[in-house]
């Protein structure tokens, strides 16, 4: 047997070996509800007086229907979105389609549930190709280069997730039970989601098989494909469509399932599927195998698990290992991080002067933050001496010009240790490995106190950091490989988060505020701690700054000055590290004062490492206690958390600077 024949077979035996659990867990489960010849009884003919008989006709045989039909759909649907954009890296998930098609059902339900009635999936179908329309317009003119079109694809998560927080937050009743489907979940009641899913995933199935020939010159590169008169763009816009259509149609039955359509296609591609038609048999099949066998592995475990995991987040816990080793294993030549743009702001001709221009608006603005406000008669001027009041909201500006302070240095090392713009904290992942260590004490522990989750909260940053020198050592910390590796940190988090808020846990709504950044819970001591903390380590980063002049250079020239650079980008790390987790303390994990601060430090003309630094931290302190007086007077007397209001602004920042480049 030629090795190119044994090639053509591996997919095929790895379908198999990785169905062998499937098989099992097939016949424990009808075995626990009676054995198999009920079972399938129970399938075809089930008896309407037998109990166990119409709980196998319509829960169990439906669950399993629809996980062997939504895993394959989206497997199917990652295929296509790989192929179109020749990023291995690409799927629903990657690419905010499922929580653009999340984010659309939520709203609808709120505000418009008369648009159900017409279709769920097409609702969702209007949110994914929503989703994935700004992700492509992000990384359009970068010609869709995998690292840029992953990086739009985070952002947009990030984005939509905060703006499906602030729908929680204010509406958690209303959607509570949107919660536990919205993170996947495949019970099912009866026929229904069969019967909605089958003929759009047959549809599709057909659809894409008609697209294989001319997807497969996709494969070359554009000037070759355009030689043989094929329009590239209607070509990617068919299989993109196609690919948003399927998941749309999935997210409106299951709702999100994590990382299915990343995983299934990457496994059957390294059993040896090179060909497009290999790659939509083996992988589709390879993902309904993949979901049936962990919700049946779910599904025998509930009745040790303290609490209800959806299926959804399980697969996305799974898949950002996957997503971690493949990163190692992907190749980034020519497929570079977006660089600065060629025209940069002049250097400022006083930035003394500009520095001390800032601190006066950061007075001004901590004055705002202190003492105006709104109350029952609507604004007033709050006397200094009114201490009942100013002990509520001095510690809230305190910790906001802490975190802010602290969010911008970290920013402006990331983006000065990877000369990449677009770094900012929240990309790197410590942020979400913080989070989740804070989340998992809060719901573990039994009353843990402040001390306890900021050690809890530090070692989490720290085994997110050892994660990152695990990974990027080998490879010289390339920036682009710790950028992604914070995608899949994020991916972990994102799993995690959607576990503990589909428990119907009553802290789940405290979690989901801190989640949000507010600084409600910060008390003056708590403020004072956190804000001698921000001043030292933002201090330390002053004798660095040699480095952070020269680093932007490049390797070749920070080298040729006597730097060691492996030695000097694990320190910043370090820093970094350590500031991004006592922020995320602070405000949560959904902010982008780390890339907004230092990209308007610049653009006033501070470009010298310490000028940067001061600036930004200037710019940041500013910016979060504008947040957060913002976000406790525009609702008055609701509150938007100060962490939510500068996710919101800087991530559409984020997206117009991507968009730029």
């Amino acid at each position: 047997m030629t090795g190119r024949t044994m090639r053509g077979g591996m997919p095929a035996l790895t379908c198999w070996l990785l169905s062998l659990p499937l098989v099992v867990l097939f016949w424990l489960g009808l075995e626990a509800q009676g054995g198999m010849a009920l079972g399938f009884q129970a399938l075809w003919s089930p008896s309407f007086e037998d109990i166990d008989q119409l709980l196998l006709h319509y829960a169990w045989w439906p669950r399993l229907s629809v996980a062997l039909l939504a895993g394959g759909g989206l497997a199917l649907a990652g295929v296509l979105m790989q192929q179109v954009l020749r990023n291995p890296l690409a799927s629903p998930t990657t690419l905010g389609v499922a929580s653009g098609a999340n984010l659309a059902l939520m709203m609808a339900t709120l505000m418009a549930p008369g648009l159900l009635t017409i279709g769920r999936e097409w609702v969702a179908l209007a949110g994914g190709g929503l989703a994935v329309g700004l992700v492509f317009m992000l990384a359009w003119r970068r010609g869709l280069a995998p690292i840029v079109v992953v990086l739009a694809g985070l952002v947009v998560n990030l984005y939509l997730g905060a703006l499906a927080t602030a729908l929680l937050l204010f509406n958690h009743e209303a959607l509570s039970g949107l919660l536990i489907w919205g993170a996947g979940s495949l019970a099912q009641n009866g026929w229904d989601g069969v019967a909605i899913l089958w003929p759009r995933l047959a549809i599709a199935a057909v659809a894409a098989w008609l697209l294989l020939r001319p997807l497969a010159v996709l494969e070359l590169d554009d000037a070759s494909a355009r030689s043989l008169g094929v329009s590239l763009t209607y070509l990617r816009f068919a299989g993109m469509g196609l690919a948003v259509f399927i998941t749309g149609s999935i997210v409106s039955v299951v709702g999100v399932i994590g990382f299915i359509g990343l995983v299934a296609p990457n496994i059957v591609r390294l059993a040896g599927a090179r060909r497009l038609g290999e790659r939509l048999v083996w992988g589709t099949l390879l993902g309904a195998v993949l979901l049936a066998t962990t919700d049946l592995l779910l599904q025998s475990l509930a009745g040790t698990l303290p609490m209800l995991i959806p299926t959804g987040a399980v697969t996305g816990a799974l898949g950002a290992p996957l997503l971690l080793w493949l990163i190692t294993r992907l190749k980034l030549q020519g497929n570079r991080a977006p660089q600065p743009p060629a025209v940069l702001a002049s250097r400022h001709p006083a930035p003394g002067r500009l520095a001390s221009r800032l601190a006066i608006g950061l007075l001004l603005a901590a004055a705002l933050g202190l003492l105006l406000g709104q109350g029952v008669n609507g604004w007033y001027w709050l006397s200094p001496d009114h201490w009942g009041v100013m002990q509520w909201r001095m510690p809230r500006v305190l910790a906001a010009a802490a975190s802010g302070l602290m969010l911008a240095v970290a920013g402006t090392l990331l983006q000065r240790l990877s000369a990449n713009p677009m770094a900012s904290p929240e990309v790197l992942g410590i942020s979400g490995g913080c989070a989740i260590a804070l989340i998992l004490g809060i719901f573990l522990l039994p009353a843990p106190t402040s001390g306890v989750l900021v050690g809890i909260g530090t070692l989490g940053a720290f085994a997110t950091l050892l994660i990152l020198v695990a990974l990027n050592r080998r490879s010289g910390f390339l920036p682009e490989r710790l950028l992604l590796t914070g995608v899949a940190v994020t991916a972990l988090f994102d799993a995690v988060r959607s576990v503990m808020l589909a428990g119907g846990d009553p802290r789940g709504q405290q979690v989901l505020a801190w989640l949000a950044g507010s600084t409600y819970y910060v008390d003056l001591t708590g403020a004072l701690v956190v804000g001698i903390l921000a001043v030292l380590l933002a201090l330390c980063t002053l004798p660095l700054t040699r480095w952070l002049d020269i680093l932007p250079l490049g390797a070749p020239t920070t080298q040729a000055l006597g730097i060691a650079l492996n030695r000097a980008r694990l320190v910043l790390l370090l820093l970094v590290a350590l500031l991004t987790a006592c922020a995320t303390l602070v405000v949560g994990p959904l902010s982008f004062v780390g890339l907004l601060a230092p990209h308007m430090a610049r653009l006033l003309g501070l470009s010298r490492a310490r000028q940067h630094l001061l600036g930004a931290a200037l710019v940041g302190m500013l910016l979060m206690v504008l947040a957060d007086w913002v976000g406790r007077q525009i609702i008055f007397p609701y509150e938007i958390p100060a962490g939510l209001v500068a996710s919101l602004i800087g991530g559409a920042y984020f997206m117009w600077g991507l968009r730029r480049l």
